[in-house]
């Protein structure tokens, strides 16, 4: 289990156990196998009386987790079935689902880049600690899909309108936004990070965590709340993109124009689906929201588009289909959210999730 060529690594050291995600030359991208061995040892040191925390790190010096292996997912929504991506979400999002409702603390060190499935395995944990590298975004909507492993429950938990902003331009944001959006608990430098698990192993977490954390810098989304309640406050992505381009505000136009190069498809859908998250309970009823969204979008031309654009070919350059916002309907949009059937992640139970209607 830690021989230095296995996908993610696990040890126990004292007090603590560790989970590092170990594929560096990918930003320790997720697969269907670190997420089904992950699952496994969490079963393990659930039962195991000496293990009092699990820390959840990155491999390498550029991050955690830069999501989830989406060349897999472009291979198989292109040439297959959609049915191993579908598998592989179903797996990491109950994943997701059990690391915020683990018995035991799960401290995750969100240093460096963190993004898409790394926010799931981390944001989700008990303690969350960024630093001064951490680079933290749901950029889905660069890629024709949508905020998912919990991403929108997130999402729709931080203050005002500020989650739209991040869901639907993808901003990545530094420590001090993450902790005021409710994605983080602490600060630490990053210089700081191997000794506090060293300290981990033999203290408790709550005095290891005092002899470390500090006062995070100032982050900008506070500053720019003014514009952004207003602007996200609308009731049409339309409408969103109007306001911030007649807005006086450099950023706001600037966000308009991020969005413009945006999947308008994608962007009605995370639209509708952060909207839905505020409504719904629980974490898991928003995970199997967020399955529905994601297996629909296995059958989009975007999808496939926005990861040969950004990922594969890297032109930067997708061609989306439909082209523009007004071209996405009420109808089409709504096909997201239908039911599964007997596919549905069930992670709430059955009968928990509205039909498609509005």
């Amino acid at each position: 289990m830690t021989a230095t060529g296995e996908p993610v690594l696990f040890r126990t050291s004292g007090r603590t156990a560790r989970i590092t995600l170990n594929r560096p030359r990918a930003l320790n991208a997720l697969d269907h196998e670190m997420v089904r061995r992950i699952d496994e040892a969490l079963t393990t040191w659930e039962h195991d009386p000496a293990v009092e925390a699990v820390v959840v790190s990155g491999a390498g010096e550029r991050g955690l987790c830069a999501g989830g292996d989406i060349r897999a997912v472009h291979g198989d929504a292109r040439d297959g079935d959609g049915t191993a991506s579908a598998a592989f979400w179903r797996d990491e999002y109950h994943l997701n689902a059990r690391l915020a409702r683990y018995p035991k603390p799960c401290v995750a060190l969100m240093d460096g880049i963190v993004m898409g499935g790394g926010v799931g395995i981390s944001a989700h944990g008990s303690v969350r600690i960024v630093t001064e590298r951490s680079r933290i975004a749901m950029p889905e909507t660069g890629i024709g899909f949508v905020p998912d492993v919990g991403g929108t429950y997130l999402l729709g938990r931080a203050p005002g309108e500020v989650g739209m902003h991040l869901a639907l331009t993808g901003a990545e944001i530094g420590a001090g936004d993450a902790l005021m959006c409710g994605l983080a608990d602490h600060y630490m430098p990053s210089d700081a990070l191997g000794a506090f698990t060293d300290d981990l192993t033999a203290l408790p977490l709550r005095d290891a965590l005092a002899r470390h954390v500090r006062p995070a810098p100032e982050g900008e989304l506070a500053q720019r709340r003014e514009w952004i309640d207003a602007c996200y406050a609308a009731g049409t992505v339309e409408e969103v993109v109007d306001r911030l381009l007649d807005h006086g505000d450099p950023a706001a136009k600037e966000a308009a124009a991020t969005l413009l190069t945006r999947s308008p498809t994608a962007l009605k859908v995370t639209f509708a689906a952060l909207r839905r998250a505020r409504r719904l309970g629980s974490l898991e009823e928003v995970l199997d929201q967020e399955y529905r969204v994601s297996c629909a979008a296995l059958s989009t031309a975007d999808l496939v588009e926005g990861i040969r654009a950004q990922v594969v070919d890297k032109d930067r350059r997708p061609r989306w289909t439909p082209r523009t916002l007004a071209e996405v309907t009420d109808a089409g949009v709504d096909r997201f959210f239908a039911p599964l059937g007997d596919r549905e992640l069930g992670l709430a139970g059955p009968g928990t999730l509205p039909d498609a209607g509005r």
